[in-house]
């Protein structure tokens, strides 16, 4: 008898972090910033910025965030910023120099804020953490909505280099049936915008899979996004969670195999159009115009240790742990998780996350470089661990390899192929280590 194996659903879950959030636990006697960093190196750390707050709450969102601020949040919240900033930097102490090699401002949405506060912001990023704005990458997240002459001057004027809208569909029924209603004209005079301020890089976003998406539809936002030249376009497939507001309608247990070919025709179709119009394939997300202005690393670089997080959703990294604030996902949980950030006077400590051995640092290098176009070089794996990736995942690999979706590159380059690449979020989680799993399995959704 011949046992034809299950087909892999390809939508399991984005890897954009490992270990994923839902993993990170209190964590014991919650440690000391200062002893959390002693020893790190300093010498190229990221700066990331986390703004909670968006006009809208998009129906398949499951960001940390919430919609509205009321009375005086954002003001408070940007003075907690602040506090946090300072004691940041003095636990990173004066023992070495402090340089940061790139910066961010997600979310939400950070041009929710007003272009006052996003002046705030970048002087608490520039002051009290000494990052050079307008010597290093600085990448800043906008909605069409939030995206106003006088807010985008303020990020040109202070050294932002990237602008990514998210823009999701130009047609407007599926705008509205992913619950973010927005008039394609609107979004139109929003690029516009951002094009005047020359922003060197414009990303664009997009979503297929949304209900009523035909390949049509599809195309149609493609090439409407084109028609922009944006140097990168990021190409995301739907999901929906629990709690959240499309999710509340729909069985978790129902594995719809119908919206996974949907979505996987949507992706190719999308790929396929994009590459054959002058981009490169940088990642199962990621396309990149040929010719356009290098960036420093890639996004999931960004993810490497010496990460600095600013925000109550923000996550920080050293080479040992990884640690953040409280995570939710239920609306009014995270109001609560927002208002106690606010509120929160002393951010000397860590008080959730999770230890990083070297075992979960090997699988977080190989999956995190692996999901990339480019692959993992063995001999920099090799460097850095002293061992081989073949030795430490066999049997990932070798199901890899199995399915078709390794590339034979021969013993020095680990690559995907365009179809593993297509399957990125069905491999990231095979590397999940045993105990990630389960935490993730125990984890209490809120």
């Amino acid at each position: 008898m011949t046992v034809t194996e299950t087909p892999v659903r390809p939508y399991q879950h984005y890897v954009y972090a490992y270990p994923h959030k839902t993993a990170y636990r209190k964590l014991p006697g919650s440690p000391r910033l200062a002893d959390l960093w002693a020893g790190e190196s300093r010498a190229a750390l990221s700066l990331y910025a986390h703004i909670p707050f968006c006009e809208v709450r998009c129906g398949f969102c499951n960001l940390f965030t919430r919609i509205g601020a009321p009375d005086g949040l954002t003001g408070r919240y940007l003075d907690a910023l602040e506090r946090q900033a300072i004691a940041v930097r003095e636990a990173l102490g004066d023992t070495a120099p402090v340089r940061f090699a790139n910066a961010a401002f997600g979310g939400g949405t950070p041009t929710y804020l007003e272009a006052a506060e996003l002046e705030r912001l970048c002087d608490i990023a520039e002051r009290h953490m000494g990052a050079d704005l307008r010597a290093i990458p600085l990448s800043v997240e906008a909605s069409p909505a939030t995206a106003t002459a006088d807010r985008l001057a303020v990020l040109a004027e202070r050294g932002t280099t990237r602008l990514s809208l998210g823009v999701q569909s130009f047609v407007e029924a599926e705008a509205r049936a992913a619950v973010r209603p927005q008039r394609r004209a609107d979004v139109e005079t929003a690029l516009s915008r951002v094009r005047d301020t020359g922003i060197p890089v414009l990303n664009i976003d997009l979503i297929y899979g949304i209900d009523g998406q035909t390949a049509a539809s599809w195309r149609l936002s493609l090439d409407a996004a084109l028609a922009w030249r944006p140097e990168e376009i990021y190409l995301y497939p739907l999901y929906v969670r629990p709690l959240t507001g499309l999710g509340r309608h729909l069985d978790p247990e129902v594995a719809d195999r119908d919206w996974d070919e949907a979505r996987l025709r949507r992706y190719r179709e999308g790929r396929d159009h994009l590459l054959a119009h002058g981009y490169e394939q940088v990642s199962m997300r990621m396309f990149r115009r040929a010719d356009a202005p290098p960036q420093g690393p890639d996004d999931y670089t960004c993810q490497t240790d010496g990460m600095i997080g600013l925000g109550c959703g923000a996550r920080s990294y050293t080479s040992k742990v990884h640690y953040s604030f409280d995570y939710a996902v239920d609306m009014r949980e995270i109001r609560a998780i927002i208002d106690d950030y606010a509120a929160t006077e002393d951010f000397s400590r860590a008080s959730v996350g999770r230890a990083v051995d070297e075992g979960e640092a090997r699988r977080r290098h190989l999956l995190q470089s692996l999901l990339q176009a480019e692959g993992l070089p063995v001999a920099d794996y090799r460097r850095r661990f002293g061992a081989e990736p073949y030795e430490d995942f066999p049997a990932e690999l070798e199901t890899l390899a199995s399915r078709g979706w390794l590339a034979d590159t021969g013993t020095e380059l680990l690559r995907l192929t365009p179809e593993g690449l297509a399957h990125s979020d069905a491999i990231g989680p095979e590397f999940f280590s045993p105990g990630v799993r389960a935490a993730m399995a125990d984890y209490e959704l809120r």
